[in-house]
């Protein structure tokens, strides 16, 4: 049965991807199973960066259905967007003015239902690109990409669609977006458990906070690692112990391994004891999902 990991964070820059790409290396060489590690940050996606050998087999371009109003069979009549709950449709009577704001529509299908004359039509707008990479250092393994098209809102959507293209998984990892929004919640709603990733600063411990909100309110297990250990102060170790939160680990900060991270070679030469902790890491997540 597939089971499923997101790496997620309250923030941007704790270092999120760093450890999807990590877990994703060290769980193909600790484990024989079928790998997949899926970016969600379809608004930035980058675990590829660290993958430079990676090559594309193959290539799927995602469309969202938007209504279109035909202008000569409208009668202005205002039902379809009383209908709407996303307020994407504007019609104005006495402008004789009906417009669909492609950016708030949901295609849910509620104005072709509300509409009695034929005058709303849905056509595909492109919302983005998902596309699928191997590489020769994990030949279990496949990198699935969300890239979102510049400009669409539709980042759920592209989400929803990136994870619904995985197939003959027998673990995937979601690289979930930062922050604690809907992109967020769609990421980790169907996932087995949650790898938080955070930093020991103000910052990293509020957002982190948030984080651990979201996931109680939507009863998912997790647990937290701790990266740039050695940085900032204690208060974030102090929260974990005061609220009985697993620490999966703490991933050192050194100058040497942020250098590696800045040149794109972070899974060359990792330095030993942070090599040690990431297979503690793997060790302690396969259990979980046995």
């Amino acid at each position: 049965m597939k089971k499923k990991i997101a790496v997620a964070s309250g923030k941007g820059g704790t270092g999120k991807t760093t450890v999807s790409v990590n877990l994703f290396h060290f769980l193909n060489k600790l484990t024989e199973q079928k790998i997949k590690l899926v970016d969600c940050d379809v608004e930035e996606p980058n675990d590829l960066l660290f993958f430079p050998e990676a090559k594309c087999t193959n290539e799927k371009t995602v469309h969202q259905m938007i209504p279109e109003i035909d202008q000569s069979k409208c009668t202005y009549c205002r039902k379809c967007a009383e209908y709407c709950e996303y307020n994407a449709i504007t019609v104005i009577p006495k402008l004789k003015h009906a417009e669909v704001t492609s950016s708030l529509c949901h295609s849910c299908g509620a104005c072709s239902v509300a509409c009695e004359y034929g005058a709303i039509t849905e056509h595909p707008v492109e919302v983005g690109v998902i596309k699928s990479f191997v590489n020769d250092k994990h030949p279990d393994g496949e990198i699935i990409e969300g890239r979102l098209k510049v400009g669409s809102a539709m980042q759920t959507l592209m989400i929803k669609e990136t994870k619904k293209s995985v197939q003959d998984a027998e673990l995937m990892l979601v690289d979930a977006p930062p922050g604690t929004s809907c992109p967020v919640v769609e990421s980790v709603a169907d996932t087995d458990y949650v790898v938080l990733v955070t930093e020991p600063t103000p910052f990293g411990l509020h957002d982190l906070k948030l984080m651990v909100d979201l996931l109680a309110d939507i009863k998912k297990p997790f647990g937290v690692i701790i990266n740039k250990a050695g940085l900032g102060n204690n208060e974030t170790h102090h929260y974990i112990e005061k609220n009985n939160i697993e620490l999966l680990g703490e991933i050192p900060f050194t100058r040497a391994y942020a250098s590696k991270y800045a040149g794109g070679n972070l899974l060359n030469d990792i330095p030993a004891d942070i090599e040690n902790t990431y297979r503690e890491i793997v060790s302690t997540l396969l259990k979980k999902l046995n």
